[in-house]
């Protein structure tokens, strides 16, 4: 477990980092808590912003008295009108080399990145099947049977041997973060006929080696990929800097497979007059400007290490003083899920986030209601279980000292036995009980 002293060294150096992406950096001490960390990076983030926009006042839709290259910070841009032309030139975001990164698209969220790609490959692929994993995006599956009347969604079940029967036409894969972690494993294990894979990468970090092992059961069996991603989450260093994601089309450099060369070809094309007719396309304002150097890697790569060891602990005590009311299923392991004792709505759902967070907030506790993750603070919100159709409580775990946190899990578990969490292993006097118990 990471003491507080080093983790307040780490947040120093991210400081430090967002700090020299400025001009005329900010005078400030080094951080004596995480919540000093916090109000110091989201203080600098916003001098980060004002800064872009007094300089490049000129940056306009149509950049009418821009001269030279337009940047932030390693980014280049180039666009006319309205940005429908839009040309990055940067670091990628992922820390891989192989396969190469053949063409990166960027768009003004994770939604729209897949939203314009999925849209978009009716005129490449004008009929297929997209299969589904257990625990999916809701809103990409929402997209998919809202829109994309040229997919026929079938939701895989396990074990997943709607994967391995004889393809009747063509098949598109979403391989997503959000999916369950024994769905997410299967797929790894399997030989399917795929046509494409799509791979949402949001809740894994840009460096992880679950990315890579993807990328590397793609080139073996030689399936045509793109990753999109939104880096709104954990590529900012839980500042949520600005709404950005991007469409990765991957080039697995294999002579036996032009055809898929092609079929990415035509993909990234009709893409792009997606995000163009659509209004897709980032603002350059939102391109994090500490992006690209060894330093933000390392300290990306600690960030998401440490939500890790704080999820899997606290699963492990959910586990043992909530029982069943707790639920870890997801690939990523970044958040946890709390299930009310009755169903409830997604109204209610939304209150009983809300309410905890600010129950815990008012007790000096980190913890907000936020509708995402990647933070130095937990975070809370509603959630819908596509899986069992139920709404939950959602816990995304913080990069946060261990020992901190802890404490936090504790409330929350104390919280959650006295205010309608499930109790059908344990009493209520038992389960409250145990909520006090220490981690294992």
């Amino acid at each position: 477990m990471e003491t507080p002293e080093k983790y307040l060294q780490r947040k120093k150096q991210e400081i430090e980092l967002l700090n020299a992406c400025l001009n005329t950096p900010l005078s400030l001490q080094a951080p004596s808590c995480p919540a000093d960390a916090i109000k110091q990076k989201f203080k600098i983030a916003s001098a980060l912003k004002a800064e872009f926009a007094l300089e490049d006042w000129a940056l306009t839709e149509t950049a009418w008295a821009h001269h030279g290259r337009m940047r932030a910070g390693p980014f280049e841009f180039s666009y006319d009108y309205q940005r429908a032309d839009l040309e990055v030139r940067g670091p990628s975001f992922y820390a891989f080399a192989n396969p190469v990164l053949n063409d990166t698209i960027y768009t003004s969220s994770g939604m729209s990145a897949i939203s314009a790609l999925l849209l978009s490959s009716k005129n490449a692929i004008p009929s297929a099947e997209i299969l589904l994993l257990p625990g999916s995006y809701g809103e990409t599956i929402e997209f998919v049977e809202s829109y994309c009347r040229h997919l026929q969604p079938v939701h895989i079940t396990l074990p997943a041997k709607q994967l391995v029967r004889p393809a009747g036409g063509p098949r598109i894969l979403l391989l997503d973060s959000c999916s369950t972690a024994e769905a997410f494993e299967s797929v790894l294990r399997l030989a399917p006929k795929l046509d494409l894979v799509v791979f949402d990468t949001t809740c894994f970090s840009s460096g992880s080696r679950r990315i890579g092992r993807v990328l590397n059961w793609a080139r073996r069996r030689e399936f045509p990929m793109v990753l999109v991603r939104s880096h709104t989450k954990l590529d900012s260093l839980g500042l949520e800097y600005g709404r950005l994601g991007s469409a990765v089309f991957v080039d697995a450099k294999c002579p036996a497979v032009d055809r898929n060369r092609d079929l990415l070809s035509a993909l990234s094309g009709e893409m792009r007059k997606a995000i163009r007719l659509l209004g897709g396309a980032p603002l350059p304002a939102h391109f994090p400007p500490y992006v690209g150097s060894a330093t933000y890697r390392v300290l990306t790569d600690r960030r998401v290490a440490s939500m890790l060891r704080n999820s899997r602990r606290t699963s492990r005590y959910f586990a043992d003083v909530l029982g069943p009311a707790s639920h870890a299923h997801f690939a990523h392991a970044l958040y946890l899920t709390l299930e009310p004792d009755k169903p409830v709505d997604e109204g209610r759902a939304r209150e009983m986030a809300e309410d905890l967070s600010r129950d815990l907030g008012k007790m000096g506790f980190l913890i907000r209601h936020a509708g995402s993750f990647g933070f130095d603070f937990g975070a809370t919100e509603w959630f819908h279980d596509s899986i069992t159709d139920r709404y939950l409580v959602r816990i995304a775990v913080p990069d946060m000292p261990g020992a901190l946190w802890d404490e936090v899990a504790r409330a929350i578990a104390r919280w959650w036995s006295r205010r309608g969490g499930r109790s059908s292993r344990h009493g209520p006097a038992e389960q409250s009980q145990r909520a006090t118990r220490g981690f294992r």
